[in-house]
This record gives structure tokens, sequence and C-alpha cells, in this order.
């Protein structure tokens, strides 16, 4: 086999990302995937995006990513989530048909010229003088690489648990790996477990809908990528919502004693925010009744995803509880719940950039760097794609900022804080949030993207035709002014105080129960000027609407930002030996011992490095 530039180890959704990004940017890159049927499979909902993770596709899609396309042309439901909040907590949620979306993904793999692939295990990493050289596979390959990007997710000694059934796998009917990480403990890495579950996969021909709440889509058209102005569902599917009850959860309670959570077996944490249901009950045993939605798991097919129900419990147990739930009482079940436990690398251990800090040129992305998430995952590993090809190129690498990018976020908590838990992102885990909106990712991005050659021509000309025309609607707005007896119907039907004398339009946005789109329905000379926008008009007014609403809350924030970013600017070069700063508090050198922050921002950001021990370290930089 041929030497390549980058090897990516495994197919998820973390390295169909880091494979499609190198290769587009182009380094010779193989994906090796233990099965080619599986490629991003949706290992648990049929879903993307959400809270703050749908910021998180958008931002893949604006720097050239696939997530934002794939998700669009595999959607059969779309939601924007907290509508009735402001605009930096709006985020894009979208139903997808689980085997068009893995189809749709392995044919834009396969339409990448450079891209090859090879269906196997990979046991060991070749490494030489501390820098990756290639990759020894289970079936006897060795094939040499540059650069090797580990995004095995829970395949890496994974355990699956059914109650007092255990099976060795990475996922349902698939096997583990075994191997890399026992290697990677040798030579130094630290390794972790960690857990995560899935709900059980039900027959939607024996739900009784009719007892459930219908919860249908937005049918507004939107979408994910930048590249498509909206999507026409053709066959939109709902979901519906249901609860558990008292009945259903003694019935868990009884079961509890064969529960790998709670009978030893299973010693690692879990995902905080989305619990095993028998997690829930003992957790919050005061509570009658737990939301549950039942999830289409595609266009053509009967099979349902019921999300928040995930367990660990035996199968008998699973189906005598799950027929005590209003609409499910004849349910049948195609495959139950699950826990499933693998190792993991603490993220301490790697770089900005994704790289190891031991071992050159070998990057983790995704699960095993202890998310949990496809969106984290796909946003891990597009980054590192992108670092693993501009190093090779001795190129400047890309790190995000917190205040460019939620991938900035991601990553920067990730080596910064470590973990303890599956990380999941929140939109209150960025500190800036009203910058770092769903609207305005290709603003922030696309640049970034089309400057290290992965997001295309046609991708930045759109971006800027948008924002041009963004800002004269803006200019526009602020300019015109309106008369009482053009604009006070208008304003006594949405509930606001009329006006005496004229205003600017601008003026009248700025009051909370007036939307932009109220003026263009009201206002002849508003609705002429926004019928001469283009294609992208929905977007644009979008944005100028935030823009306008919102303008001193973004130019605050946006000033806080750059005056705290001073400090990212103040680099921590050179082998600093910490032990030896006595000033610093004794946790505080420990610390930073083990992270070795690259910034004085990032090691300001560390827990257990107080403002003092800053203070030290800018003494010691000379400033």
């Amino acid at each position: 086999m041929k030497e390549y530039d980058v090897i990516v180890i495994g197919g998820g959704h973390a390295g169909c990302e880091a494979a499609a990004s190198a290769a587009n940017m182009g380094s010779e890159v193989l994906l090796i995937t233990m099965d080619m049927t599986k490629i991003a499979e949706m290992s648990c909902n049929p879903a993307m995006g959400g809270i703050a993770k749908g910021q998180i596709i958008r931002e893949i899609d604006a720097l050239g990513g696939y997530s934002g396309i794939v998700t669009d042309e595999s959607m059969i439901q779309f939601r924007m989530l907290n509508r009735s909040k402001g605009p930096a907590m709006w985020s894009p949620r979208a139903q997808n048909d689980r085997m068009k979306f893995t189809k749709i993904w392995r044919e834009k793999l396969e339409g990448i010229e450079n891209l090859d692939f090879w269906q196997d295990t990979v046991e060991i990493i070749m490494i030489k003088n501390n820098k990756v050289v290639g990759v020894k596979t289970n079936m006897g390959r060795a094939i040499k690489g540059q650069s090797v990007i580990i995004t095995s997710g829970t395949f890496m000694n994974g355990i699956m648990y059914v109650g007092k059934v255990r099976n060795k796998g990475g996922r349902a009917s698939e096997p583990a790996s075994y191997g890399l990480s026992k290697q990677l403990m040798n030579i130094g890495f630290e390794v972790g477990r960690m857990k995560t579950g899935t709900p059980a996969r039900i027959d939607g021909r024996t739900i009784n809908f009719k007892k459930l709440k219908e919860q249908k889509g937005d049918g507004e058209g939107k979408c994910f990528s930048f590249m498509n102005d909206k999507v026409v569902i053709g066959n939109e599917k709902s979901c519906f919502i249901t609860y558990t009850n008292k009945e259903v959860h003694n019935i868990l309670n009884r079961g509890l004693m064969d529960s790998p959570l709670y009978d030893g077996s299973i010693k690692s944490i879990g995902p905080r925010y989305c619990p095993s249901i028998e997690g829930k009950i003992v957790t919050f045993a005061g509570k009658d009744m737990h939301q549950l939605f039942l999830e289409p798991e595609g266009e053509n097919t009967v099979e349902y995803y019921i999300n928040g129900f995930s367990s660990s419990l035996s199968v008998e147990i699973q189906y005598e509880a799950m027929k005590k739930i209003e609409g499910l009482e004849k349910v049948k079940i195609f495959r139950p719940g699950y826990a499933i436990e693998y190792d993991y690398f603490p993220p301490t251990q790697i770089k900005h950039t994704l790289e190891t800090k031991r071992i050159e040129n070998l990057y983790f992305a995704g699960q095993v760097n202890g998310t949990t998430g496809y969106e984290e995952a796909g946003a891990q590993g597009l980054m590192a794609g992108i670092n693993a090809h501009l190093k090779l190129n001795n190129k400047e690498e890309i790190i995000l900022k917190r205040n460019e990018a939620y991938i900035g976020v991601l990553i920067d908590d990730l080596i910064t804080k470590g973990v303890d838990e599956p990380y999941r992102m929140f939109t209150s885990r960025a500190e800036y949030r009203i910058l770092l909106r769903q609207d305005n990712a290709d603003k922030r991005l696309t640049g970034i993207g089309y400057k290290i050659g992965l997001a295309s021509e046609e991708r930045m000309e759109k971006v800027r035709k948008k924002y041009k025309e963004r800002d004269e609607v803006i200019k526009w707005i602020k300019k015109e002014s309106i008369r009482p007896e053009e604009i006070n119907k208008i304003l006594e039907k949405h509930g606001t105080r009329k006006i005496k004398q004229s205003r600017k339009l601008d003026q009248i946005l700025l009051r909370p129960e007036i939307k932009i789109n109220d003026l263009e329905k009201g206002l002849e000379k508003v609705k002429k000027r926004f019928g001469e926008i283009g294609v992208m008009k929905e977007e644009i007014l979008e944005s100028a609407e935030i823009e306008i609403k919102y303008e001193g809350y973004i130019e605050r924030e946006d000033k806080i930002a750059k005056k705290i970013q001073r400090l990212e600017n103040i680099k921590l070069k050179g082998e600093i030996n910490y032990n030896e700063m006595l000033s610093i508090s004794t946790e505080g050198r420990q610390k930073l011992s083990k992270i070795r922050p690259e910034t004085i921002g990032q090691a300001s950001r560390i827990s257990g490095v107080s403002p003092s021990d800053i203070n030290v370290l800018l003494v010691f930089m000379g400033r």
C-alpha cells in the first residue's frame, strides 16, 4: 500500500470530518474503518443539532465540513429550539433518516479524489523517535503514514451491558477493537473508562399514536448548510411525546438489583445530562413521571427511538416497564437498550490542535477525548484533519478562539479543564454566546475555511453577498423615517404604544413586540425595499433584525472579548519549570506542570490556578 499523509482510524462522525477536511485540503488520506456499511452511523438518536449542538454543525459547515450538508439532505423534520428566548439561544435541530444519513455521507466521501478506504482494525500505531510513521492492522498490513488521527469512538475495549448479560463490542452487533489503548498506555498515555448508553428501538406498528401528543416540525424550510437557502421536506415526520408513571418506576426499581450501574459492574461515570431511566428514578426519586420522545428512525421505516428511556436493565424489565407507558401498551421491541463502557484518553494530554503532547503527528478526536454527541465529535474531527494537513505542509495551525466559535470553546474546555464525565456542549459553556450565534457562523468562520483551502470560492462569494446586502438593509432601516399615520395601526395591533411624531424605522424595530416581518407585511415601502433582496432574503432579514435589536449587547461583548484576548496573546513558550516558581500555589504548580498551557489566557482558565498565580506568571513573562 502507498504511503499516506494522513491515516484516520474510525469511520464515525469525527473520522468522516477528519478524512474529508484533510483530503479536500490536498492531503493523501486513508480512512480505516471496521465496517464500511456503517460510515457516520447514528449510534444513538436519529437527530442532529439541538441546544449549542446546532451551532456547532453550522460552524462545521461554515468552515467547509460536511455535517450540515448531509443533515439537510437526509432531513425528515426541522425545528428551531428556544425561539421564545434571545437569538443567542436559538438552536437548530433536525430529525434524520438514519439509513439515508449514512448513505449520503459515504457518497460524499467517495466523491473526494485523494481519499482511500480500507476495511480493517488498527491494532498498533507505528512510532519512531516519538513520531508517528504509520499503523499495523489486524489483517497484518503495515501502512505508512506521516500523521494518524484516532477517532475510534466507543470501540476501544468496549463492553455492552443488558442486565446481567455482558458482551464485548463497540456498538450493537459490532465487535470492539483491542490493542491501541494498551499500546498507548504502555508508552505513557493516561487511559480512562467512560460509560454511555442508548434506549430500545421499538416497532411503530404497535404504538397507539392517538394517545400521544404529536410534535411537528416548524415547516419553515430552514436548513443547516449555508450553501442551501431552504430545504423542502417531502415526507415530514412528527415526533411524539409520552411520559413514564409510578407503575413504570416501580417495575424499574424491581430490576435495579440486576443493573450493572448499581451492582458494581460499571465503575465509570456516564453523561450527566443524558442519564439512563434507572438513573433518573434513583436521582429524582420524588418525581412521578419523566418525559419521553418517540423519534422516527427514517422516512420509510416503522422503527422508533424512545428518547429518554436509555437503559442497562434486563430485556424483561425494559419490556415490562415500557408496556405500562401510555400509548405503548402493546409495544414490541426491535432491540433493547444497553449501556456501553469504553476506553478514552483524558484530553489534557493533547494540544489545541488536537495533536498529542507525547507523540508528534498523533491526533485524538471525538469520544476518545471524553466527549459525547455526534456534533462534538464531528467538530473535533474537522479540526484534527485541518491541523494535521497544515502541519505536514509547514503552515500555521488553526486554533479557534473562545470568542470565535463554539468549537473553540469545546476544544479549550477539553484541554484546559479536562473531563470527569462525558462532555456535552451547552450554550451556558460559552461566555460570548451573543457573538457565537447560529445565524452568523458563516461570517465568523467561512473566511478562515476559505483561507486554508477548505471552503470553496462559491461559498465565500455567497457570504460576501449576504453580508453586503445585510449591511445595506441595516443602513436603509436606520435612515428611513416613518410617520404616525403609517405605523400606528401596526403598533396598536402588536400591543405597543403609538408614536406621535415621525421616527426612524430602527427605533420602531427596537421594540420587542415588533418583528422585521411585521414591518414588511404592514408597510408598502418596506415591502418594496425588501423585495429587492435576492435568494437569501430570509437569512439577510433575520441577521439585520438581530444586529439592530442587539447592537448594544453585541458591541459590549465584543469589547470584553478583545480585552480578555490580550491574555491569549501572551505565549508561554519553552519548557517552564513551574515547580521552581514557589510564589505560585502548590495546586497551581501541579496543574500548570500537568497541562502545560500555551498562553496566559489558557492558564487563567485552569481549575486551581488562582488570579495571584496568573500575576506571578505575568511578572515572570516581564509584563
